[in-house]
Parts: structure tokens; sequence; C-alpha cells
């Protein structure tokens, strides 16, 4: 329990942060900033989006931070029969001792603290939707009545950017809820390397468990104390008001590539992000550059690109990098 001032809880939750990530690393071979900002979610208490093609270790990688994390864990593969039933659970009909018929509520594997949705957009758009009230108010209801899950909630969900037969892409309103979209890269020569060698041996090397749930809620208040100067927080607003066209703030690639912008979900990534950055960076107040280095996994699934910016092949990172160049860190008002 990281007791004391603010500076000692610091480097308490800063060792912690390395264990974790020392026990990731005896199974996962580089993808350092993944790794970054998986756990960037894990403390502001969001939910994330890996993207990449198969074989990358997205789902090894969200296995392996299950055995790290003393949480109760559960997979749900997703197809495009998969029901919401099979996700939330349902009232079946049990017979009571005195012989009556009683509807009893059957969890589904929803009910757990991490939860990988693996291949989430192979579902169709109503199982997938039926993800959202869980993943925003940590509830679901089945039959009128609400069901709580148990915190902390997390749901690391992966999806294949390769279009392809049987996939859905995922409703505007679902991705909003995700903290972070995080790219899986291929790996190096040098890593390729050492996963063959762990892979290819008679070695498995296996992680211990490093924090429970107590702990982790603990972790997230401390980031939610961190501080943020007036102009930082402000440029974070800006940046978020940059992706809306026709704004006051937008850039001239937003006005000819995007057509919806950032939600104030996304101010609130920027922010929470930015202070665990901080946090790990041995400091207790936001900087500009804290919110600039988290920008794009914040933001690249919450804007919508157009029609002219698909046909000309233009992604949505590009245009991002763009605004980042575009919003200037002081101005000389800032909004009370």
């Amino acid at each position: 329990m990281a007791t004391g001032s603010m500076q000692e809880r610091a480097e308490q939750f800063r060792q912690r942060y390395r264990q974790i990530r020392e026990e990731i690393g005896k199974v996962i071979v580089g993808h350092g900033e993944i790794i970054d900002g998986v756990l960037t979610c894990l403390f502001v208490g969001g939910h994330v989006l890996l993207e990449g093609v198969p074989g990358l270790g997205k789902t090894l990688l969200v296995r392996t931070l299950s055995q790290v994390l003393d949480l109760k864990f559960s997979r749900i593969q997703f197809t495009p029969d998969l029901m919401p039933s099979d996700i939330l659970g349902t009232n079946v009909i049990m017979e009571a001792p005195d012989g009556r018929r009683v509807f009893h509520f059957q969890p589904g594997p929803i009910f757990a603290q991490i939860l990988l949705a693996d291949e989430i957009n192979r579902a169709t758009p109503k199982t997938q939707s039926a993800m959202l009230e869980a993943m925003q108010e940590r509830s679901v209801t089945v039959g009128g009545t609400i069901h709580r899950l148990e915190e902390p909630f997390f749901v690391l969900a992966t999806q294949n950017p390769i279009e392809q037969e049987g996939t859905y892409p995922l409703p505007e309103a679902q991705l909003d809820r995700f903290f972070f979209k995080l790219i899986v890269p291929y790996s190096s020569r040098q890593e390729i390397a050492t996963i063959l060698d762990r892979t290819t041996r008679n070695v498995w090397p296996k992680p211990d468990k490093v924090m429970d749930g107590s702990e982790i809620k603990q972790w997230q208040e401390l980031v939610r104390e961190v501080l943020i100067a007036p102009p930082v927080q402000d440029y974070a607003v800006r940046l978020v008001l940059a992706t809306h066209p026709q704004g006051e703030f937008a850039a001239a690639e937003t006005n000819r590539y995007i057509r919806w912008g950032a939600s104030p979900r996304g101010a609130q990534a920027l922010v929470l992000a930015g202070k665990v950055r901080a946090l790990l960076e041995g400091r207790y107040n936001v900087s500009f550059e804290d919110i600039r280095r988290v920008f794009l996994p914040a933001m690249r699934h919450r804007v919508l690109l157009n029609f002219e910016a698909q046909a000309e092949g233009i992604e949505t990172d590009t245009v991002l990098l763009k605004i980042l160049d575009h919003v200037k860190e002081k101005v000389a008002d800032v909004a009370a």
C-alpha cells in the first residue's frame, strides 16, 4: 500500500510499473510502446483496441498481462454467429426446492476483470453493441435487471486490419469507448530471432503475478492527483477542437479530409494519459510534450475520414500529425 508524500507514492508507482513491464518482457519480445500503451490504459481505467495482422502477439500480450495481474480473466472469440447472450449471459429456468420454477441469471464471460475480445470485428454489429454498456457503465442489463461488473474492469480487444470476408467495422459509438487504439507493428530482425530462440526450444518462460485489483485502483487514484496547468489543458482542448471540420481551430487538412471529429472523451484521454506519462517521467504535472506523445493513440479511432481521404489513400495518422503541427502550444488567451 502506497503511503506518504506524492513524491514517495510516485516512486512506488514507477517501481511497480517497472516490475509489471519486466514480467511481461519475459514472454513478449519487443513492442515496448504497445506495452506502455496497454499499461497506460490499465492505470487510467480505460479500454484498449489492438490492431495488427495475425501472428504479431496481440493475444499473447493480453494473456501474459492476465498472468501478471491477479484478476479474473476471460476470453471471447468473436465470430459471425456469436449472439449478445453468449457474451452477457441469460436468464434460465431453474426449479426451486419447493417445486416452483424461477428465472436464474447465468452470467456470461463478460463477468471478468480482464476481458480479451479476440477478433472483435468478426462479430455482427448487434453483438458488438452488446458490450457498449459494459465498457462505459461497468454493468450489463439482462431481462430488465442491472448486473454490476467487478472492478477494475478492463477490455482488451484485438482486430485484424486486413479487409476480408466475415468482418464488420466497429461502430463509431463503440470505438469511442476505447481509450487507446494501438497499432501493433511487425517485429524486427533481432526480435524475430529472439522469438525463435524462445519458442522453438524447450524453454517456456512463465511470468509471476505482480499486482491485484485493489492496488490497481490505488494507482488509478494516484494518476488523477497529478496536476495539469491551465495552458496545458487548453492545449489538449484545442487539439480536440482542431479535429472538427470548419471549426475555429481546424487545420486545412481537417477541413479537407475529416468528416467527423473527436468527442470530449478524446480530451479526457489526452489529459489522463498525459498524467500517467508525467508520473513515469518523474514529474507531478503534465507537460505539453506529454500531450503530444499520447495524441495519436488517443485520437486515431475518434476521427472519421471522408470520401476524399479514402480516395486519395490518406491515413488517419497522417492527418492527425498535420493537426499536431498546426496547433501551437501556447496562445495569448486561455479559457477560464
